[in-house]
């Protein structure tokens, strides 16, 4: 969220442009696009995950569902144009490329089966899928984890080692993702008081 606001403000200030930083100013809106959707499904996406929030304001974790799903899909979509058009900074090489094509891709499906899901009334599957597509979409945040170790030990990590580093981000969320979907009860969803089906 930090660095995404740093771009913004790089961007809508106009500051110097650098190797590192010009292919968003030549062509911003994906970037702008791809920044704002993560951060409205970051911050919006952790209340569904929250029972009690949810059950007593099904409306809410309704209508709240719907601009996620929106925003999860420009997130996606966005960061997958990114990877293909966007020029590659020093250190990016085709392998950290193939997995944000991977991911992304992962992340999109996620949330149009978890999307078509609901709409099947099927809740376990929609919130099994909805799990993964928000685990994908946060991986940036453990990323910065995955790669502190490396810069305090090693300094940069070179083209190969940074590629592992940021799909191990990825594959960790999905790995507490996967164990906490499966940690729950596997029976039937039933409806509640308020109309949506919980757990």
């Amino acid at each position: 969220m930090i660095a995404g606001a740093v771009r913004l403000t790089e961007l809508a200030g106009g500051a110097e442009i650098t190797p590192e930083n010009a292919r968003f100013f030549a062509m911003p809106l994906p970037v702008v696009l791809h920044i704002l959707s993560v951060g409205v499904y970051s911050i919006l996406g952790a209340f569904q995950f929250a029972p009690r929030f949810r059950r007593r304001r099904p409306g809410w974790h309704r209508a709240a569902g719907r601009v996620l799903v929106l925003c999860g899909i420009v997130a996606a979509l966005s960061g997958l144009w990114m990877t293909l058009f966007y020029p590659r900074p020093v250190g990016d090489g085709d392998l950290l490329a193939g997995f944000r094509l991977v991911f992304g891709s992962a992340m999109l499906l996620s949330i149009v089966l978890g999307f078509a899901a609901i709409r099947r009334r099927d809740v376990a599957r929609h919130r099994a899928w909805m799990i993964r597509g928000y685990a994908i979409g946060l991986g940036a945040g453990t990323q910065a984890l995955t790669h502190l170790p490396w810069f305090l030990i090693f300094g940069t990590p070179g083209e190969f080692p940074r590629a592992l580093l940021v799909a191990a981000g990825w594959v960790i969320n999905l790995a507490v993702a996967e164990w906490f979907i499966r940690k729950r009860p596997t029976g039937r969803s039933r409806p509640s008081a308020g109309g949506l089906v919980d757990r």
